[in-house]
């Protein structure tokens, strides 16, 4: 099992930045991927973007590519999202989730079997 607690949400005006943390307890995460995935209202769950923990090999959807960064912290066992230059189109609930790196493609949600609480964020334009 592994448990994940995401933090650091909020509201921010467009152009802000926040950084989403996620952090991970029960397992030692080497063989895992980390994912960040987003659900706007009325919408499907999306893609971010994620990070496979051994190499650091990282994997971003083309609507944040270039504003956001993922990262993460290996003595913390926490992933990090860098969001820049914030849109209102970004608002929505983030999901932290990890799956293991050889199972399924990191950009689909079907492949993740642990997932965090999610936590909110808010672009005011």
């Amino acid at each position: 099992q592994v448990q994940l607690v995401e933090s650091g949400g909020g509201v921010v005006q467009a152009g802000g930045s926040l950084r989403l943390s996620c952090a991970a307890s029960g397992r030692t995460l080497n063989t895992y991927t980390m994912g960040w995935f987003r659900r706007a209202p009325g919408k499907e769950r999306e893609f971010v973007a994620a990070m496979s923990w051994s190499d650091g090999s990282t994997y971003y959807a083309d609507a944040v590519k270039g504003r956001f960064t993922i990262s993460r912290d290996n003595a913390k066992n926490t992933l990090y999202l860098q969001m820049n230059s914030l849109k209102p189109e970004d608002t929505a609930v983030y999901y932290c989730a990890a799956k293991r790196t050889n199972y399924g493609s990191p950009a689909s949600p079907s492949s993740y079997d642990y997932w965090g609480q999610g936590t909110q964020v808010t672009v005011s334009s």
